[in-house]
């Protein structure tokens, strides 16, 4: 249940999200972020906030470990809707994150999957991606790179 004990700290993060969610052959946009991230619950629970600067506007997630099933469940929420999105679940496997969830984009429903890897003392990499007909294929859509400040 330590699995997200890497994040606690400070971190700048590149970002670059697809300027389409849902297609792939969209453009890919860049800007900064700052994320503040802690630990509770001996490790079984963990918070941050990432701030983007150049976006106007901030979000938090909350990370919260379930004993019995021995998984993951990964809740978002954005300041632009202050509403908190369905959670994405999942686990660790040597060292690699998975987490998928059910959620809509632009009105459309849409399978979420979020993965971490590349994960060091120093750096670690998320990334999202999107499927729209139930995990057969995938839109990568974001990518953060961090590094700890």
């Amino acid at each position: 249940m330590n699995d997200f004990d890497f994040l606690a700290g400070t971190w700048d993060v590149a970002n670059r999200w697809r300027t389409d969610f849902l297609d792939a052959a969209s453009g890919w946009e860049e800007f900064p972020g700052v994320s503040h991230a802690s630990r509770h619950f001996d490790g079984g629970a963990g918070f941050d906030e990432i701030e983007f600067p150049t976006k106007g506007f901030s979000g938090l997630t909350l990370r919260l470990f379930d004993t019995e099933r021995e998984e993951w469940s990964l809740y978002w929420a954005s300041k632009r809707t202050g509403t908190l999105f369905p959670p994405v679940t999942g686990r660790f496997t040597d060292g690699r994150g998975e987490f998928h969830g059910e959620d809509t984009h632009a009105g459309k429903p849409v399978t979420a999957r979020f993965v971490w890897s590349g994960i060091t003392e120093t750096t670690a990499r998320w990334e999202q991606a999107f499927s729209q007909d139930g995990g057969t294929t995938w839109v990568t859509n974001w990518i953060m790179e961090f590094t700890r400040r």
